[in-house]
C-alpha cells in the first residue's frame, strides 16, 4: 500500500475544505479508528516518519459533504493507489455521487461530470484532491445544491455598506495552504508586513497558516502579493472588516511552529473562533 502518498492526499483534502464542508471516513468502526489515528499522526509529525505498523492497513473510503447539501461524494482508494493508477484501471479510485432525492437524469449528469473531470486530472499530482476541491465541490456550490458559505476571495465592500465604512477601514484575512516551508516565502511575508504596516503571523510547516490585519488597501495588496507566489492548495478563508481601536495585539509579525500556538495567539486577540470554527485547530494545543 502506498500509505504515505494516500495520507498526504487525505491531509491535503482536509486542509483545503472551506467552512461548511466536512471530511469523514466511511468504514467499519475499527477500520475508521485505524485511519483516524494514522491521519492524526501524519498531521502532527513530519511526513514519512509514521510509526511502524503492526497489522495490514485496510483500504480507505471517505466522504466529503457540504453543509445543508443533499448531494455528497464518496471516494475509495485502491490498495496501490496512486502508484499504479496510470497503468492499471483497477487502481483508479472509485468516486460516487450520492444524495437524497436525486433523479435518474441528475445522477447521470453528475456521473458524466465526474468521469470527465477524473480523466482530466488523471496522471497529475493529487488527482482526487484536484477532482474534489477544484471541480466537484465548486460545482456543488455553483449549482445551488448547498448553502452559501458566505466566503469570498474578493476584498470588495458590498455596495450597500460603502456609505457606512470609512475609507480607512481596517480588515483582517486568514489564508491556509498545504504547507509553508520556503525561506523565501517566509522572508517575503516578513518584508511585506513591514512595508505595508501589517501585523499578524505565519504558521510554518504542515499546514501553512497566514493571518494578517491592517488597512483595507494594504491587506488587499498583501493578499495579491501572497497569491502571486506558487502555493499548493492556497485558500483565502475569509476577508472581513475589523475594529482595531481597542486591539492591543496588532503590532509586528510572528512565526509559529504548531497549530496550538496559533489557537493561543488568536485567543489573545479575542478571535480564536475564526480558527476553531473552521476546524483548523481546537481549544487544546496540538
Amino acid at each position: 500500500m502506498c500509505l504515505d502518498s494516500q495520507l498526504q492526499e487525505l491531509q491535503l483534502i482536509q486542509h483545503s475544505l472551506l467552512p461548511g464542508e466536512s471530511f469523514s471516513f466511511v468504514l467499519p468502526p475499527d477500520d475508521s479508528r485505524i485511519w483516524t489515528s494514522l491521519l492524526h499522526s501524519f498531521n502532527t509529525t513530519t511526513p514519512s516518519t509514521l510509526p511502524p505498523l503492526t497489522s495490514p492497513v485496510p483500504q480507505v473510503k471517505f466522504q466529503v459533504k457540504a453543509a445543508d447539501a443533499r448531494i455528497f461524494f464518496e471516494v475509495q482508494f485502491p490498495e496501490r493507489y496512486p502508484e499504479d493508477s496510470d497503468v492499471d484501471i483497477a487502481q483508479v479510485p472509485l468516486v460516487s455521487v450520492n444524495g437524497e432525492g436525486m433523479s435518474r437524469d441528475e445522477h447521470h449528469q453528475w456521473r458524466a461530470f465526474v468521469q470527465e473531470r477524473l480523466a482530466e486530472v488523471r496522471g497529475t499530482d493529487y488527482p482526487i484532491y484536484q477532482l474534489l476541491c477544484m471541480h466537484l465541490l465548486p460545482k456543488l456550490h455553483e449549482d445551488g445544491h448547498s448553502i452559501d458559505t458566505g466566503l469570498s476571495e474578493s476584498l470588495d465592500i458590498p455596495e450597500q455598506s460603502t456609505n457606512r465604512l470609512p475609507e480607512t477601514a481596517n480588515y483582517h484575512v486568514l489564508l491556509t495552504s498545504h504547507h509553508l516551508v520556503s525561506p523565501t516565502k517566509r522572508r517575503s511575508l516578513q518584508r511585506w508586513s513591514s512595508e505595508l504596516s501589517i501585523s499578524g503571523f505565519a504558521k510554518v510547516g504542515y499546514p501553512g497558516i497566514i493571518y494578517a490585519q491592517g488597512s483595507q488597501e494594504n491587506i488587499q495588496e498583501f493578499v495579491a502579493s501572497v497569491k502571486s507566489m506558487q502555493w499548493l492548495a492556497l485558500r483565502v478563508r475569509f476577508v472581513e472588516p475589523i475594529d482595531l481601536a481597542n486591539d492591543e495585539h496588532h503590532q509586528g509579525w510572528t512565526e509559529f511552529q504548531k497549530v496550538g500556538e496559533v489557537v493561543e495567539e488568536m485567543k489573545r486577540r479575542g478571535k480564536d473562533k475564526y480558527i476553531t470554527e473552521m476546524g483548523i485547530g481546537s481549544s487544546a494545543s496540538k
